[in-house]
């Protein structure tokens, strides 16, 4: 009997290679290659252009009538944030996170929402019994909920039904244990994902069904599967936060129906997840007093400002001093460390120089700089900043501070929340004077350093 064919496929660009190598030769990805039957790549390339739809007509971009999409609201205010208002009509959503950080427990209850408002809902199970499901539900206090639910992992069969009950949003949990017959690999492989993923859209475009794919993370925290999942999708959604932590962020990385990068945050209860209304709030830890080495700065997620306290340590470190950053870019730690010896003449080339972005949030635009610097240096003096202190913007290079986008609104909202003090860079200043609230505009590091030590 011959032996069957197989080649190596990656798992991130879906390339094929004739023999196992350690990088990928179309990505550069290293240990990305997986093995597969011969016959099953086959079989999804024939299956891909099998089920194409017909080709439309050519036309002219000014004569096709542009019509805004309409949203369904999920009766949670924070995952209608991250998706652009709602759910939209033949969309495609795939939302990914750790095991049991409450990915399904969350589309359980949008779902059960859409139900109580007259839409057509089914959610597909290929993890859990019908009865398990059930289960849950009871414990999130969801009694009497008429959410359709199907415990399968056919392609086929799941297409037939999607096709016989017509539901306005329907859920795959998840998409990595749905496998199509007519592919000979087993579920979870890339063809597999790649194949059923492709053949869902096609089914949320035709039938204009809202599809929500939960897809499972690797180690390192990427969604699993090949690169292209994410491409197929209209919107990519990525539950963070600690599995030990009360309060979970869902982040938005891809959206076409809406701003990417926009953030909900939620509190894991006893009757599932529930929006947080102040969301600051959790990023700002309740000191009494002010201490030494804690600086507030506004930053954007999305559309929304939000106050995060900047903690920094510094202590004594010998010969090789340790730089250690959390929700920061490290890199840019050792190049702030540097302006700000360079610049404002405070040196931590001995010392062990510690940040972390209270609440778990991850802040990765560069307005963050100021607020950084002035907690290393409050930690390192020992001497904290006045009550009520906050300061935003981004550093150069050469010492300069320069503006934050939407300056106004960041300190709007550090005035809603009572703060009264602000350094910000000097295009940044108001015209108009913030009631209750004192703003200093600088232009320079070392024009911040020593204003901080006159409010001192």
């Amino acid at each position: 009997m011959a032996k069957e064919k197989s080649v190596f496929v990656c798992s991130d660009c879906a390339g094929s290679s004739p023999k196992w190598l350690g990088k990928c030769p179309h990505c550069n990805a290293w240990n990305t290659l997986l093995e597969t039957s011969l016959a099953a790549t086959e079989g999804a390339v024939k299956n891909r252009f099998a089920s194409l739809a017909k080709t439309a007509e050519v036309a002219v971009l000014s004569d096709i009538e542009a019509s805004d999409f309409e949203r369904t609201p999920t009766g949670h205010a924070e995952l209608d944030r991250v998706l652009g208002g709602g759910m939209v009509e033949g969309g495609v959503v795939l939302i990914g996170g750790d095991p049991g950080i409450g990915k399904s427990t969350l589309l359980l209850h949008a779902l059960d929402s859409l139900q109580r408002t007259g839409k057509k809902t089914l959610y597909v199970t290929g993890e859990e019994s019908g009865a398990q499901v059930a289960l849950r539900a009871r414990r999130l206090g969801l009694d009497g909920s008429q959410v359709r639910v199907l415990a399968e992992i056919g392609l086929e069969k799941i297409l037939a039904t999607l096709a016989d009950q017509r539901p306005d949003v329907a859920v795959i949990d998840s998409i990595q244990t749905v496998y199509s017959e007519q592919l000979s690999s087993a579920p979870g492989s890339v063809a597999q994902v790649r194949e059923c993923a492709a053949h869902l859209t096609r089914a949320a475009k035709a039938s204009g069904v809202c599809i929500v794919l939960v897809g499972h993370v690797t180690k390192e925290g990427a969604l699993a599967g090949p690169r292209v999942l994410e491409h197929m999708v209209d919107t990519v959604l990525y539950f963070e936060g600690d599995t030990h932590s009360q309060f979970r962020l869902v982040r938005a990385i891809k959206n076409r129906f809406g701003a990417v990068n926009e953030m909900g945050v939620f509190a894991m209860t006893e009757r599932g997840l529930k929006g947080v209304s102040n969301p600051s709030a959790i990023f700002l830890s309740q000191h009494a007093q002010p201490v030494p080495g804690s600086c507030v700065m506004v930053t954007l997620e999305g559309t929304r400002p939000l106050l995060v306290e900047i903690q920094a340590l510094v202590d004594s470190g010998g010969p090789s001093p340790r730089r250690l950053s959390v929700g920061l870019d490290k890199d840019r730690l050792a190049m702030l460390l540097a302006v700000l010896h360079r610049h404002a003449g405070v040196a931590c080339m001995d010392q062990d120089v510690f940040i972390n972005a209270v609440g778990g949030v991850r802040i990765g635009e560069p307005a963050a700089d100021l607020a950084v610097m002035l907690a290393i240096t409050s930690s390192l003096r020992g001497k904290a900043l006045p009550k009520g202190f906050l300061a935003f913007g981004e550093v150069g290079l050469a010492g300069e501070v320069r503006p934050a986008p939407r300056g106004q609104e960041r300190l709007k909202e550090a005035a809603k929340l009572g703060f009264t003090v602000a350094v910000v860079p000097k295009a940044n200043a108001p015209k108009k004077a913030i009631d209750g609230m004192v703003i200093h505009a600088v232009e320079r590091v070392e024009e911040a350093m020593d204003l901080v030590r006159g409010l001192g």
